[in-house]
This record gives C-alpha cells, sequence and structure tokens, in this order.
C-alpha cells in the first residue's frame, strides 16, 4: 500500500494471474484500466495479499452462471479477515486462440482452466473429440501455453490474444451465450449503505434437523430477499456444513441488525463477508 503526494491511498489490485485473465478484466472494469495490478499464482495467495496489507484490494472469481460456485474462493472467505466490499459481473467470451499460422488440424492439445473447459465441453466434443485437454491454473497460462507451442490451442479472451499475441481461430465457443462469472471485491475496509446494497455472510449452525429451516424462517419474518444460498463443508466436523447466504439490504440497516440477533438465538453463529452495492446484471 502507497501513499501519493497528496496523501491520498493509491489502489492496487491483486488478482488471479498472470496478464490476461479474466480476474485482470473485472479489475479494470471495476476499478478502471489505469489502476495498480498485481497478479498472484493463487486465489488463496489473492486474499494474503489483501489481508497482510501488500494490496488495497484483490478480486476473485465466486462463481459462474453456468458452471456454479468457486469452491477455492468459498473455502478462503471461512478464515479471511478481509471483507468483500464490491462485487463485478463479467461477460465470459471464450475464443479458440493459437499461434498465427497454426490450423485447427495441426491441433495437438487444448489448455485451459477447468471451469473454462467445462463451458465448452459441447463445442469441444463436437470439433475436437480426441484432442487432448490439457487442464491450467489459469486461461492466461493456457495462452503462454500456445505462445509457445505451435500444436497446442488455448481456450481464453480476445484480451488474452491481444497480450500474447494470438491468432483467433474462432471465437464465441462457450456452450451458453448468456455465460458471466460473478467476481467479488476484498478489502481490509467496509461500505456506507447506498440503498441498493447486498449483504453476504457465513452461518454456522448445529447439525440438528430442522436447521436450514430455523436459519432461512427468520428472513421470511423479515421480508428480507435471498439472492443466493450454498453449501459447503464446514472443515471443523465430519458431516457439517456452511451456508453461504447473499441477501438484499446493508449490515448496519436496522432490519438487518435485527435478523442478526434472531438467528443468533435460534442458535446460528454468523459471520460478516461483508456489505456492498450490488451489481448491475449485465
Amino acid at each position: 500500500m502507497t501513499q501519493s503526494a497528496n496523501n491520498k491511498i493509491e489502489i492496487n489490485v491483486a488478482y488471479l494471474g498472470p496478464a490476461g485473465t479474466y480476474s485482470q478484466l473485472a479489475a479494470m472494469e471495476f476499478f478502471g484500466s489505469d489502476v495498480g495490478l498485481v497478479d498472484c499464482s493463487t486465489i488463496d495467495d489473492v486474499f494474503s495479499a489483501v489481508e497482510t496489507a501488500q494490496t488495497t484490494h484483490g478480486i476473485v472469481p465466486v462463481e459462474n452462471s453456468t458452471e456454479g460456485a468457486i469452491n477455492n474462493t468459498q473455502d478462503c472467505l471461512v478464515d479471511c479477515s478481509a471483507k468483500i466490499i464490491g462485487e463485478q459481473i463479467v461477460s465470459i467470451e471464450h475464443s479458440l486462440l493459437a499461434q498465427s499460422g497454426t490450423k485447427k488440424s495441426d491441433i495437438r492439445r487444448i489448455a485451459s482452466h477447468k471451469q473454462s473447459l467445462a463451458q465448452c465441453r459441447n463445442y469441444l466434443s463436437a470439433n475436437f473429440p480426441q484432442v487432448e485437454q490439457l487442464e491450467c491454473s489459469s486461461n492466461a497460462e493456457a495462452a503462454i501455453l500456445a505462445q509457445s507451442d505451435a500444436n497446442t490451442a488455448a481456450i481464453a479472451s480476445g484480451f488474452a490474444a491481444t497480450i500474447y499475441k494470438l491468432h483467433c481461430l474462432e471465437d464465441h465457443i462457450q456452450d451458453k451465450s448468456n455465460n458471466r462469472t460473478r467476481f467479488l471485491v476484498l478489502s481490509l475496509g467496509e461500505t456506507e449503505a447506498t440503498g441498493e446494497d447486498k449483504t453476504s455472510i457465513l452461518v454456522y449452525t448445529e447439525n440438528k434437523p430442522g436447521a436450514l429451516f430455523r436459519v432461512l424462517e427468520p428472513f421470511e419474518k423479515y421480508q428480507l430477499s435471498l439472492t443466493k444460498i450454498e453449501t459447503r463443508p464446514s472443515k471443523k466436523e465430519a458431516w457439517e456444513y456452511v451456508f453461504f447466504i447473499d441477501f438484499e439490504g446493508h449490515a448496519k440497516d436496522r432490519i438487518t441488525m435485527e435478523l442478526f440477533d434472531v438467528l443468533k438465538v435460534c442458535g446460528a453463529e454468523v459471520k460478516l463477508l461483508g456489505s456492498y452495492p450490488a451489481s448491475k446484471l449485465v
């Protein structure tokens, strides 16, 4: 974290790298193209950069509209001290990229992140049924492999094609045209209510019959609209789970504070992950 001459804190953002990932695109869409960016090797490293104040902010993928939750991000949210202070929804438009001069018939291997391979499974099955698929830590890593091997193609964005000077053999190859990924913006700070907010919480409950009902009933009582609910293993005890819940409203709203009090009476342990302005759907 650095300060400029006029004592304003300069924003720098950790993201899942290397350069050319959708995470970088999300950061640039949220903060602007001239923001300082720090690429990280893993999602865990992004969280660490924010928690140790190596960067002022971080951005991580949390769910995809066709492939569901990003488990790594959810697991990091369980233990992190950083707060969610924003969200960014990015349209995912995959392209098949290769070196200039490479033809489809030359391709012996297609590399990409496992979620991207899954998002293009119908296209790959129809067009490259016998070609090896290689999972990478990011689409940008796949682009780097394609840059160095004429027989390797990458599934990545047009943004990555520009960075790594790759040729687009075919674009819009994702199976679903409405493919979007939601990213969370992390910081050690908090946000004030805007009137159009979303709150994310983590709820631990006793492993007893009716536990989920007792958690959800107060939301109905206070007429708070849920936008997401998912479960993950708690990793504390075998067969115990935690609930990730997003709902409309801000943690400082009176009705939300009352909700938290009721949940505690119900025996639930609530961790506030953050309140932030809700992103407009694209």
